[in-house]
C-alpha cells in the first residue's frame, strides 16, 4: 500500500499557475503508474494526467492538454502536476492515485487506489 499526501492547492486568477505535489510513502512507489484527478462540486471524479512508472509516458485528459503537466522522482516519491493557464473550470479538488496494477497507464479513477485527501484548487474569473 501506498499513502498520499496532495499539496499545493490555494486560489488564483484565470490565466495564473500553480504547482501541486503528491508525496508519497511506501517502498513500492516506483513501481506503479500514478495519475491525477479532479472532482468539482456536483460532478464525478474526472481524469486528468497520468504517467507510467518510469516517467517516460504521460497521458493528459484533452481539457488540460497543452496547459498541464505531469512528472515525478521517484527517488523523492513525489509526483508534482505543474498547472498554467488555469481557468475557471479548472476549479476542483485535485487528488493523486497510484494504479492498482504494474504495467501500462489507467484513464479511469477504478484503475486506481489509495487515494490521497485531496487539495483544492480555486480559479477566479
Amino acid at each position: 500500500q501506498v499513502q498520499l499526501v496532495e499539496s499545493g492547492g490555494g486560489l488564483v486568477q484565470a490565466g495564473g499557475s500553480l504547482r501541486l505535489s503528491c508525496a508519497a510513502s511506501g517502498r513500492t512507489f516506483s513501481t506503479y503508474a500514478m495519475g491525477w484527478f479532479r472532482q468539482a462540486p456536483g460532478k464525478d471524479r474526472e481524469f486528468v494526467a497520468a504517467i507510467s512508472w518510469s516517467g517516460y509516458s504521460t497521458y493528459y485528459a484533452d481539457s488540460v492538454k497543452g496547459r498541464f503537466t505531469i512528472s515525478r522522482d521517484n527517488a523523492k516519491n513525489t509526483v508534482p502536476l505543474q498547472m498554467n493557464s488555469l481557468k475557471p473550470e479548472d476549479t476542483a479538488v485535485y487528488y493523486c492515485a497510484r494504479q492498482k496494477w504494474v504495467g501500462g497507464v489507467g484513464k479511469s479513477q477504478y484503475d486506481y487506489e489509495d487515494w490521497g485527501q485531496g487539495t483544492q484548487v480555486t480559479v477566479s474569473s
